[in-house]
């Protein structure tokens, strides 16, 4: 599933490919993506052009001339694709749910193998309220460590799921959770409310190396993720512990293990995470 160097990945993308554009029309072919009545969701768009393209969490977000948003989330396959003309031949999606064209020819799909991906039309207020109702930016400067801390230190939950619940903090799913408590020598299954203040500060950091990391190489493409121009992220060759079970740790040589709990596997070296 894309996460927060996927987003971001696709939002740059995107930017040089669709701001400035007016829509001139939505077709949805897969109608089940919508969070909204697909009349609803014309009468959105339509006519409005896009001013920015932004993120926020695991969403791309674009904002329209009238403040209001179209806002998609990925889900596990989805993928925002914009081309200069209607895609023919093998350059066309094949698993197109909506497709926005422009009024300057160009098009834009929401291409989603699985159909998990949402795509909705709302006005300002609404999305800024649903906005609130998430966790704080992992990148964000204001985020310090002891908010960090304060939080983790109100649930028992593990923290490797709570690293995973949006309303917590945004962004971050599996491969980076992962990814960050090893760094900080943290076990996945480790009560949240059992984390220091001095590996609050830990964590934070190492998600944030990790992120910016990600961000760098394009993202992590482990099947189905592309960017905004079709191509593949490169940061799966340097993660450490996500999908490599039974490989050695580089720091120590043990072998790394899977774990599974709440339905998804956590990845982790049992010799320096604790």
């Amino acid at each position: 599933m894309p996460e927060l160097p996927e987003a971001e990945t696709i939002v740059r993308g995107l930017r040089r490919a669709v701001v400035g554009r007016t829509i001139a029309s939505a077709r949805v072919i897969r109608p089940d993506v919508l969070r909204q009545p697909l009349a609803t969701f014309r009468r959105n768009v339509k006519g409005r052009r896009i001013t920015s393209v932004e993120r926020r969490g695991k969403n791309v977000v674009h904002v329209l001339d009238d403040g209001s948003v179209v806002a998609v989330n990925l889900g596990m396959t989805g993928r925002l694709l914009p081309f200069p003309g209607p895609p023919k031949g093998s350059r066309r999606p094949r698993h197109a749910a909506v497709i926005v064209r422009f009024q300057d020819g160009s098009v834009l799909v929401f291409d989603d193998v699985r159909r998990f991906g949402t795509v909705e039309a709302l006005p300002g207020d609404v999305w800024a309220r649903r906005s609130d109702g998430m966790g704080p930016e992992p990148l964000d400067p204001s985020l310090r460590s002891p908010r960090l801390h304060a939080s983790l230190a109100t649930s028992r939950t593990p923290v490797r799921s709570w690293l995973l619940d949006q309303r917590r903090i945004a962004g971050v799913g599996n491969i980076y959770a992962a990814e960050a408590l090893y760094l900080a020598g943290i076990h996945p299954q480790r009560p949240a409310n059992r984390v220091t203040r001095a590996e609050a500060r830990g964590l934070l950091r190492s998600l944030r190396t990790v992120l910016r990391a990600a961000i760098d190489h394009g993202g992590t493409t482990i099947r189905d993720y592309r960017d905004a121009e079709g191509g593949s992220g490169a940061y799966a060759r340097k993660l450490y512990v996500y999908g490599c079970e039974g490989e050695p740790c580089r720091r120590c040589g043990t072998s790394i293990r899977r774990v599974v709990f709440s339905n998804r596997s956590a990845f982790y070296c049992p010799s320096c995470q604790s």
